[in-house]
């Protein structure tokens, strides 16, 4: 589909339609079941281009811009293969304009009161709710996930919008006592500046929401660099936030070539933030280049979860939280478990039941008439990866209890998979898999889980199962991770801070603790004050 046809005005009144899920008829024939998942996500996408849904180009300033050199990239459904739009592929020159326009409307929105912010913030939370659907849609033709997960989340990236506009009425300062009668200590809390934010394939909206929306909270401005796997929701989301009443040049949008924008963001002098969420090589490089003009930088990076199973716990409890956990996103979330630990005398009863449930998911499209738990991998590199970290664990030993090869539908889809006999030098016990296969070791002691689930440079995300509330209490405290969830798999909420500690990462998102990562402390001494 050629971006000329896509490029149609985003409109108030052509948002307001609905688009009712599509579906697809079940068919017997591997051939029929792609060209009936290509069609009906060709169909989703021509209602969204036509009311305008489908942006093309890059937002800079408030103003809709092509790239300068007029180079465009694909964007890819990750369930047919096929070309959903081109966007702009844009570069330096674009990013620097994008930088000097936030920088200008700096100097105005941060001097809008908190309750102004609040109320813009509020009313672009409303206008993702109430555009939930499309959204979702959008969401799930350029990442892949099930529509109704993509449904949900547009409301957990909404909730934070929803979340900092109550925050931005509550960044208070202090009153510090003097040490002389004529002094009067004063230390107030300003926004940082201009933020550059660069966000992850994984979830497009809530990874930009959950660093945009704290930010415009404090009065920052922000330019933001989508994965350019995943550009359509958030340039949708940037579109959305003008309509609140947002001013033009707070919300930037650039995608494209990653290095010449992510380089002209540490280079800027005017950037005084760069937030990130993505790999740990990534985030070393962003770190190091963000010295050379002092930036301050908040990083979530990888995750090597372990999700503990201990013989006290509740088979059920641990089944289910094991699946929410490793099988959400098809696998790809930086907080997925990782590595399920399970004691020995629990093993057998727990692997047993655990692959009996990862049998019956159902992975396909997700338009899919039904519910669907697996959706595509992202790409063939994701696929890739996959394959061979499976097929590197079974050349060591490791047996496939399900899975383990491509889903019969083909293209990126990966059949969700269960590995037992895992040894530590197999390279799934040691690195991020990003996909949908679960590796089960056995342990005996609570000492012994312990030391294996620390033994990583990670340090994200940690699960434990038990119903032992003394161990629940000892095994979270010593367990080297930013996040522990104890007899649950979905931990995320925006009321709670989320960040890792090693080398998943540095500063928090989401609650009352995450907008102070915008936020620069003033001190100001008055003198002569009898």
């Amino acid at each position: 589909m050629a971006s000329a046809r896509i490029a149609t005005a985003f409109t108030r009144r052509s948002l307001t339609h609905r688009f009712a899920a599509t579906r697809t008829q079940p068919r017997s024939l591997f051939c029929c079941q792609a060209h009936q998942m290509s069609t009906d996500a060709s169909s989703v996408a021509a209602r969204l281009s036509s009311s305008g849904f489908i942006r093309s180009q890059g937002f800079i300033g408030g103003k809709w811009t092509d790239a300068y050199d007029g180079k465009t990239i694909e964007v890819i459904n990750p369930a047919t293969g096929e070309v959903i739009t081109n966007v702009s592929c844009m570069g330096a020159r674009e990013t620097n304009d994008a930088i000097a326009s936030a920088q200008e409307a700096f100097v105005s929105w941060s001097k809008v009161t908190a309750a102004e912010r609040s109320k813009c913030l509020r009313k672009w939370y409303d206008l993702l709710m109430s555009h939930k659907e499309e959204l979702g849609q959008l969401m799930t033709l350029e990442q892949g996930k099930p529509l109704k997960e993509a449904i949900g989340e547009v409301g957990y990236g909404a909730s934070f919008v929803e979340f900092f506009a109550e925050e931005a009425k509550r960044v208070y300062g202090d009153i510090i006592p003097a040490t002389l009668p004529d002094r009067r200590l004063f230390v107030v809390k300003q926004p940082v500046g201009v933020v550059g934010a660069i966000t992850p394939w994984n979830f497009p909206l809530a990874m930009i929401t959950r660093k945009v929306a704290p930010a415009l909270a404090c009065g920052c401005t922000v330019v933001v660099k989508p994965s350019e796997f995943t550009p359509l929701t958030a340039l949708a989301a940037a579109e959305l936030s003008v309509q609140a009443g947002i001013p033009r040049g707070a919300v930037n949008v650039v995608m494209g070539n990653a290095s010449e924008i992510g380089d002209a963001l540490l280079a800027s002098p005017q950037v005084r933030k760069i937030t990130f969420t993505g790999s740990t090589a990534v985030g070393k490089k962003l770190m190091a280049g963000a010295a050379a003009t002092v930036k301050k930088v908040s990083l979530e990076l990888g995750g090597n979860a372990p999700c503990i199973i201990f013989d006290d716990a509740d088979l059920d409890v641990a089944v289910k939280g094991a699946l929410a956990s490793k099988f959400r996103n098809s696998g790809q979330t930086c907080v997925c478990a990782n590595r399920v630990l399970v004691q020995e005398g629990i093993y057998e009863k727990f692997a047993d039941a655990f692959s009996k449930a990862v049998k019956n998911m159902k992975v396909g499209h997700g338009f899919t008439e039904g519910a669907v738990d697996v959706g595509p991998l992202i790409n063939d590199a994701a696929m890739h990866k996959v394959e061979s970290f499976v097929q590197d664990a079974i050349s060591k030993g490791a047996k496939v209890l399900v899975g383990g090869k491509k889903h019969s539908l083909g293209m990126r889809f990966y059949e969700p998979t269960v590995l037992t006999d895992i040894k530590n030098e197999m390279i799934l016990a040691r690195e991020e898999i990003f996909g949908p296969v679960a590796p089960l070791q056995k342990f005996k002691t609570e000492e012994e889980a312990i030391r294996r689930a620390n033994d990583t440079n990670a340090g994200l995300a940690a699960y434990i199962f038990t119903t032992n509330m003394q161990r629940s209490w000892r095994v979270s405290e010593a367990l080297e991770y930013g996040l522990v969830g104890v007899n649950e798999g979905l931990i995320s909420t925006e009321v709670a801070p989320f960040g890792g500690v090693k080398q998943s990462g540095l500063g928090r998102e989401g609650s009352k603790y995450g907008i102070d990562e915008y936020l620069e402390m003033k001190y100001i001494c008055m003198g002569n004050m009898n």
